[in-house]
Protein backbone atom coordinates (compact mmCIF):
# COMPACT_ATOMS: atom_id res chain seq x y z
CA UNK A 1 0.00 0.00 0.00
CA UNK A 2 1.13 3.14 -0.89
CA UNK A 3 -0.54 6.77 0.20
CA UNK A 4 0.04 9.15 -3.05
CA UNK A 5 0.64 12.81 -1.36
CA UNK A 6 0.39 16.15 -2.53
CA UNK A 7 1.74 19.52 -0.66
CA UNK A 8 0.13 23.08 -1.31
CA UNK A 9 2.56 25.89 0.10
CA UNK A 10 5.23 23.80 1.04
CA UNK A 11 7.89 26.49 1.77
CA UNK A 12 6.57 27.21 4.90
CA UNK A 13 7.11 26.07 8.66
CA UNK A 14 4.27 24.09 7.99
CA UNK A 15 4.88 22.83 4.90
CA UNK A 16 8.59 22.25 5.91
CA UNK A 17 7.56 20.19 8.69
CA UNK A 18 5.27 18.27 6.76
CA UNK A 19 7.99 17.68 4.01
CA UNK A 20 10.33 16.05 6.93
CA UNK A 21 7.95 14.14 8.09
CA UNK A 22 6.35 12.41 4.74
CA UNK A 23 9.73 11.75 3.42
CA UNK A 24 10.11 8.84 6.26
CA UNK A 25 7.06 8.07 6.63
CA UNK A 26 7.03 4.30 5.36
CA UNK A 27 3.30 4.16 3.47
CA UNK A 28 3.64 8.03 1.67
CA UNK A 29 4.61 8.79 -1.28
CA UNK A 30 5.21 12.78 -2.21
CA UNK A 31 3.68 13.43 -5.57
CA UNK A 32 4.45 17.06 -5.98
CA UNK A 33 4.86 19.93 -3.65
CA UNK A 34 3.32 22.95 -4.70
CA UNK A 35 4.73 26.89 -4.09
CA UNK A 36 4.83 29.53 -6.37
CA UNK A 37 7.59 31.46 -5.30
CA UNK A 38 9.74 28.56 -5.60
CA UNK A 39 8.86 26.69 -8.68
CA UNK A 40 11.33 25.02 -10.32
CA UNK A 41 13.92 25.00 -7.08
CA UNK A 42 14.76 22.05 -5.23
CA UNK A 43 12.99 21.57 -1.69
CA UNK A 44 16.54 21.37 -0.03
CA UNK A 45 17.33 24.69 -1.58
CA UNK A 46 14.55 26.10 1.09
CA UNK A 47 14.41 23.68 3.58
CA UNK A 48 18.07 23.18 3.90
CA UNK A 49 17.95 20.65 6.34
CA UNK A 50 16.49 17.91 3.86
CA UNK A 51 20.13 18.22 1.23
CA UNK A 52 20.48 14.63 1.08
CA UNK A 53 17.04 13.31 2.04
CA UNK A 54 15.40 14.44 -1.19
CA UNK A 55 15.99 15.83 -4.35
CA UNK A 56 12.02 16.61 -5.02
CA UNK A 57 11.41 20.28 -6.91
CA UNK A 58 8.97 22.66 -6.40
CA UNK A 59 6.39 23.09 -8.79
CA UNK A 60 3.60 25.57 -9.63
CA UNK A 61 1.07 23.05 -11.27
CA UNK A 62 -0.61 20.25 -8.85
CA UNK A 63 -1.69 16.58 -9.85
CA UNK A 64 -4.74 14.73 -9.65
CA UNK A 65 -3.06 11.37 -9.27
CA UNK A 66 -2.75 11.72 -5.92
CA UNK A 67 -5.30 10.23 -2.70
CA UNK A 68 -4.52 13.51 0.01
CA UNK A 69 -4.03 16.87 -0.35
CA UNK A 70 -2.50 19.12 2.14
CA UNK A 71 -3.23 22.70 2.47
CA UNK A 72 -0.15 24.22 4.93
CA UNK A 73 -1.52 27.58 2.93
CA UNK A 74 -2.15 30.58 5.32
CA UNK A 75 -5.36 31.53 6.78
CA UNK A 76 -7.96 32.58 3.99
CA UNK A 77 -5.57 31.31 1.56
CA UNK A 78 -6.99 27.58 1.73
CA UNK A 79 -10.99 28.60 0.82
CA UNK A 80 -9.59 30.70 -1.93
CA UNK A 81 -7.31 27.76 -3.32
CA UNK A 82 -10.63 25.63 -3.23
CA UNK A 83 -12.91 27.87 -4.87
CA UNK A 84 -10.18 28.06 -7.60
CA UNK A 85 -9.54 24.55 -8.46
CA UNK A 86 -11.26 21.68 -8.74
CA UNK A 87 -10.27 18.73 -6.67
CA UNK A 88 -11.43 15.33 -7.50
CA UNK A 89 -13.57 13.93 -4.81
CA UNK A 90 -11.98 10.99 -4.12
CA UNK A 91 -8.74 12.80 -2.67
CA UNK A 92 -8.67 13.51 1.12
CA UNK A 93 -8.12 17.05 1.71
CA UNK A 94 -6.35 17.82 5.02
CA UNK A 95 -6.57 22.13 5.83
CA UNK A 96 -4.09 23.47 8.11
CA UNK A 97 -5.03 26.65 8.20
CA UNK A 98 -8.53 28.30 10.40
CA UNK A 99 -10.61 28.51 7.13
CA UNK A 100 -12.97 25.58 8.23
CA UNK A 101 -12.36 25.07 11.51
CA UNK A 102 -15.44 26.46 12.68
CA UNK A 103 -18.58 24.88 12.24
CA UNK A 104 -20.02 28.16 10.52
CA UNK A 105 -17.51 27.21 7.99
CA UNK A 106 -17.27 23.94 8.07
CA UNK A 107 -20.92 23.08 7.36
CA UNK A 108 -21.45 18.48 7.71
CA UNK A 109 -18.13 18.60 5.15
CA UNK A 110 -15.29 18.96 7.19
CA UNK A 111 -14.33 17.40 10.32
CA UNK A 112 -12.59 19.15 13.17
CA UNK A 113 -9.16 17.16 13.30
CA UNK A 114 -8.38 16.90 16.85
CA UNK A 115 -8.12 13.05 17.18
CA UNK A 116 -8.53 13.09 21.22
CA UNK A 117 -11.96 14.52 20.25
CA UNK A 118 -13.13 13.58 16.92
CA UNK A 119 -11.16 10.19 15.98
CA UNK A 120 -14.29 8.10 15.03
CA UNK A 121 -15.64 10.91 12.43
CA UNK A 122 -11.66 11.55 11.23
CA UNK A 123 -11.61 7.92 10.19
CA UNK A 124 -14.73 7.93 8.10
CA UNK A 125 -14.03 11.54 7.14
CA UNK A 126 -12.74 13.03 3.30
CA UNK A 127 -12.29 16.64 4.36
CA UNK A 128 -10.23 17.45 7.55
CA UNK A 129 -10.00 20.87 9.58
CA UNK A 130 -6.34 20.47 11.40
CA UNK A 131 -7.34 22.28 14.75
CA UNK A 132 -5.16 25.40 15.37
CA UNK A 133 -1.58 24.94 17.92
CA UNK A 134 -3.03 27.34 20.61
CA UNK A 135 -6.62 25.48 20.44
CA UNK A 136 -5.03 21.92 20.79
CA UNK A 137 -3.07 22.35 23.84
CA UNK A 138 -5.45 23.93 25.70
CA UNK A 139 -8.16 21.79 24.82
CA UNK A 140 -5.46 18.89 25.59
CA UNK A 141 -5.87 20.22 29.23
CA UNK A 142 -9.25 20.78 29.49
CA UNK A 143 -11.06 17.67 27.55
CA UNK A 144 -11.13 15.23 30.37
CA UNK A 145 -13.28 17.55 32.31
CA UNK A 146 -15.62 18.55 29.92
CA UNK A 147 -16.50 15.16 29.11
CA UNK A 148 -17.65 14.46 32.62
CA UNK A 149 -19.28 17.95 32.75
CA UNK A 150 -17.16 19.07 35.49
CA UNK A 151 -16.33 22.34 33.84
CA UNK A 152 -18.63 24.80 36.31
CA UNK A 153 -16.39 27.65 36.81
CA UNK A 154 -14.28 29.96 34.46
CA UNK A 155 -10.94 29.02 33.35
CA UNK A 156 -7.94 31.20 33.64
CA UNK A 157 -5.41 29.91 30.80
CA UNK A 158 -1.91 31.90 30.19
CA UNK A 159 -0.39 29.96 27.41
CA UNK A 160 3.44 31.08 25.96
CA UNK A 161 4.03 30.07 22.28
CA UNK A 162 7.57 30.22 19.87
CA UNK A 163 8.44 32.65 17.48
CA UNK A 164 7.48 29.74 14.67
CA UNK A 165 4.00 30.21 15.47
CA UNK A 166 3.56 33.44 13.88
CA UNK A 167 4.47 31.59 10.31
CA UNK A 168 7.53 32.44 8.27
CA UNK A 169 6.93 36.20 7.15
CA UNK A 170 8.70 38.99 9.04
CA UNK A 171 6.69 40.90 11.25
CA UNK A 172 8.36 43.43 13.51
CA UNK A 173 7.40 41.02 16.98
CA UNK A 174 9.29 38.25 14.60
CA UNK A 175 12.86 40.22 13.79
CA UNK A 176 15.32 38.01 16.37
CA UNK A 177 16.51 41.65 17.96
CA UNK A 178 13.13 41.98 19.19
CA UNK A 179 12.24 38.42 20.03
CA UNK A 180 15.03 37.56 21.31
CA UNK A 181 15.43 38.07 25.38
CA UNK A 182 11.71 39.53 25.33
CA UNK A 183 8.08 38.09 26.34
CA UNK A 184 5.19 40.23 25.49
CA UNK A 185 1.10 39.57 25.22
CA UNK A 186 -1.07 39.95 22.19
CA UNK A 187 -4.58 39.85 21.49
CA UNK A 188 -5.82 38.96 25.64
CA UNK A 189 -8.75 37.72 25.81
CA UNK A 190 -9.40 37.77 22.31
CA UNK A 191 -7.38 35.14 20.12
CA UNK A 192 -9.09 33.67 17.22
CA UNK A 193 -8.96 30.08 18.57
CA UNK A 194 -10.94 30.86 21.30
CA UNK A 195 -13.78 30.13 19.28
CA UNK A 196 -12.80 26.72 18.04
CA UNK A 197 -11.81 25.68 21.64
CA UNK A 198 -15.34 26.52 23.17
CA UNK A 199 -17.03 24.37 20.41
CA UNK A 200 -15.25 21.28 21.39
CA UNK A 201 -15.42 21.85 24.70
CA UNK A 202 -19.59 22.11 24.16
CA UNK A 203 -19.34 18.98 22.09
CA UNK A 204 -18.36 17.14 24.98
CA UNK A 205 -20.55 19.10 27.73
CA UNK A 206 -23.42 21.42 25.95
CA UNK A 207 -24.27 23.40 29.12
CA UNK A 208 -20.47 25.15 29.07
CA UNK A 209 -21.02 28.51 28.98
CA UNK A 210 -18.24 29.87 31.45
CA UNK A 211 -15.64 32.04 30.63
CA UNK A 212 -12.17 31.43 28.84
CA UNK A 213 -9.77 33.87 30.30
CA UNK A 214 -7.19 32.80 27.78
CA UNK A 215 -3.93 34.95 27.85
CA UNK A 216 -1.77 34.37 24.80
CA UNK A 217 2.03 35.04 24.97
CA UNK A 218 5.03 35.47 22.89
CA UNK A 219 7.89 33.59 24.28
CA UNK A 220 11.61 33.73 23.79
CA UNK A 221 12.03 30.39 21.45
CA UNK A 222 11.43 28.84 18.26
CA UNK A 223 8.98 26.59 19.03
CA UNK A 224 6.76 24.92 21.67
CA UNK A 225 3.63 25.73 23.45
CA UNK A 226 3.06 25.72 27.07
CA UNK A 227 -0.41 26.37 28.70
CA UNK A 228 -1.23 27.08 32.31
CA UNK A 229 -4.63 26.53 33.44
CA UNK A 230 -6.99 26.71 37.01
CA UNK A 231 -10.31 26.55 37.57
CA UNK A 232 -12.65 26.08 40.46
CA UNK A 233 -13.28 22.19 41.59
CA UNK A 234 -14.13 19.92 43.70
CA UNK A 235 -12.32 17.23 42.67
CA UNK A 236 -9.61 15.71 44.82
CA UNK A 237 -5.76 15.12 43.29
CA UNK A 238 -6.59 11.34 43.34
CA UNK A 239 -10.03 12.03 41.30
CA UNK A 240 -8.59 14.58 39.04
CA UNK A 241 -5.44 12.34 37.99
CA UNK A 242 -7.83 9.54 37.10
CA UNK A 243 -10.22 11.35 34.93
CA UNK A 244 -7.36 12.54 32.68
CA UNK A 245 -5.62 9.00 32.74
CA UNK A 246 -8.63 7.29 31.76
CA UNK A 247 -9.63 10.13 29.08
CA UNK A 248 -6.40 9.79 27.27
CA UNK A 249 -5.78 5.77 27.96
CA UNK A 250 -6.37 4.74 24.28
CA UNK A 251 -4.73 8.01 22.81
CA UNK A 252 -1.02 7.21 21.58
CA UNK A 253 0.22 10.88 21.43
CA UNK A 254 -1.17 12.26 24.86
CA UNK A 255 0.29 11.56 28.45
CA UNK A 256 -0.58 12.00 31.75
CA UNK A 257 2.33 13.23 34.04
CA UNK A 258 2.04 12.70 37.60
CA UNK A 259 5.60 15.10 37.74
CA UNK A 260 5.86 18.67 36.23
CA UNK A 261 6.71 18.75 32.77
CA UNK A 262 8.68 21.28 30.69
CA UNK A 263 8.45 21.96 26.68
CA UNK A 264 11.94 19.59 25.87
CA UNK A 265 10.08 16.76 26.44
CA UNK A 266 7.63 17.63 23.34
CA UNK A 267 9.90 19.73 21.51
CA UNK A 268 10.88 18.17 17.93
CA UNK A 269 7.54 14.87 18.70
CA UNK A 270 4.39 15.02 17.90
CA UNK A 271 3.40 14.18 21.78
CA UNK A 272 0.80 16.20 24.10
CA UNK A 273 1.63 16.05 27.42
CA UNK A 274 -0.60 16.91 30.60
CA UNK A 275 -0.24 17.19 34.63
CA UNK A 276 -2.79 18.20 36.87
CA UNK A 277 -2.20 19.54 40.64
CA UNK A 278 -4.85 20.35 43.46
CA UNK A 279 -4.84 23.87 45.11
CA UNK A 280 -7.18 24.29 47.69
CA UNK A 281 -10.27 24.74 45.86
CA UNK A 282 -8.37 25.18 42.09
CA UNK A 283 -7.52 22.55 39.67
CA UNK A 284 -4.10 23.37 38.31
CA UNK A 285 -3.30 22.08 34.66
CA UNK A 286 -0.48 22.09 32.65
CA UNK A 287 -0.35 21.25 28.82
CA UNK A 288 2.38 21.15 26.22
CA UNK A 289 3.02 20.33 22.90
CA UNK A 290 4.90 21.36 20.23
CA UNK A 291 3.44 23.73 18.07
CA UNK A 292 4.66 22.71 14.52
CA UNK A 293 3.80 18.92 14.96
CA UNK A 294 1.70 18.34 17.31
CA UNK A 295 0.06 21.37 16.75
CA UNK A 296 0.13 21.52 13.05
CA UNK A 297 2.11 19.48 10.59
CA UNK A 298 2.43 16.12 12.97
CA UNK A 299 -1.43 16.33 13.61
CA UNK A 300 -2.12 16.16 9.99
CA UNK A 301 -0.07 13.39 9.70
CA UNK A 302 -1.89 11.67 12.58
CA UNK A 303 -5.31 12.71 10.95
CA UNK A 304 -4.09 11.13 7.55
CA UNK A 305 -2.69 8.01 9.49
CA UNK A 306 -6.45 7.68 10.98
CA UNK A 307 -8.45 8.50 7.70
CA UNK A 308 -6.22 5.87 5.43
CA UNK A 309 -6.68 2.60 8.24
CA UNK A 310 -3.03 3.25 9.25
CA UNK A 311 -1.62 2.74 12.91
CA UNK A 312 -2.07 6.23 14.31
CA UNK A 313 1.56 6.58 14.83
CA UNK A 314 2.98 5.65 11.52
CA UNK A 315 5.76 7.89 10.59
CA UNK A 316 5.23 9.74 13.45
CA UNK A 317 7.31 8.38 16.08
CA UNK A 318 9.58 11.61 16.62
CA UNK A 319 12.72 12.23 19.10
CA UNK A 320 12.36 14.94 21.55
CA UNK A 321 14.95 17.70 22.25
CA UNK A 322 16.04 16.67 25.55
CA UNK A 323 19.12 18.75 25.51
Amino acid sequence: MKIRAGIVGGAGYTGGEMLRILVNHPIVEIVFVNSNSNAGNLISDVHTDLFGDTDLRFTDELSSDIDVLFLCVGHGDAKKFLAANVIDSSIKIIDLSQDFRLKVNAGNKWVYGLPELNREAIQKASYIANPGCFATCIQLGLLPLASKGLLKSEVHINATTGSTGAGQSLASTSHFSWRNNNLSVYKAFEHQHLNEIGESLKQLEPGFNEDLNFIPQRGDFTRGILAAMYLESDLTAEEAQRIYEDFYASHPFTHVSKRNIDLKQVVNTNKGLVHVEKHGNKLFIVSIIDNLLKGASGQAVQNMNLIFGLEEGTGLRLKAAAF
